[in-house]
């Protein structure tokens, strides 16, 4: 274990948070769609959660839309909180599975933080990341419970038909050709 005076203990806690987040995040950025197009034990929403109503009894409608929005940081993100509506429901999804996996790393390396940092500063540094992860994975599976269940009112698309937003192949007839510009 690395002893340092609690001053720089705390301001490195700081700057490893920072580096932290910004690492699982962009990580997380990086991963295809392709890997995120479908639950796993991780992100698959147990009985319990009832298809995500059980989070309003925390309140959760009051309270999710004031959290800070990160998904279109990095270049080419997406933002959830205008990612194109009904239409674009399986990606929504996507990107709900790419957060929460963002969170639960946050939460997975906060015991990193006894290497260097005192008992009591390692409990308060696994507190700080349940209590700064925890309401966003929650959201998350909020969102994705309400996902699930308007797709399961939806009427199944057309085979070959995809949403707006989504990286599915192109059309069984390949791509359309580019047009060419045409003199005026």
């Amino acid at each position: 274990m690395l002893h340092l005076p609690l001053g720089p203990t705390v301001a490195v806690d700081v700057v490893a948070w920072a580096l932290l987040s910004l690492a699982a995040g962009y990580g997380l950025h990086r991963t295809s769609t392709a890997r995120l197009d479908h639950d796993t034990w991780v992100t698959r929403l147990r009985p319990f959660e009832r298809s995500g109503r059980r989070y309003e009894r925390l309140g959760i409608r009051r309270w999710k839309d004031h959290l800070p929005e990160a998904g279109a940081l990095f270049a080419g993100g997406i933002s959830k909180r205008s990612s194109g509506g009904r239409n674009s429901l399986h990606r929504f999804a996507i990107e709900t599975r790419r957060a929460e996996y963002t969170h639960w790393v946050l939460l997975a390396v906060s015991p990193l933080f006894a290497l260097w940092n005192p008992w009591f500063l390692t409990i308060a540094m696994v507190a700080y990341a349940v209590v700064a992860n925890l309401p966003f994975v929650i959201v998350q599976r909020y969102n994705r419970g309400r996902i699930e269940r308007l797709l399961s009112r939806r009427p199944p698309r057309p085979t070959g038909a995809s949403d707006p937003g989504d990286d599915a192949a192109p059309a069984p007839d390949g791509p359309t050709p580019a047009r060419r510009p045409t003199a005026t």
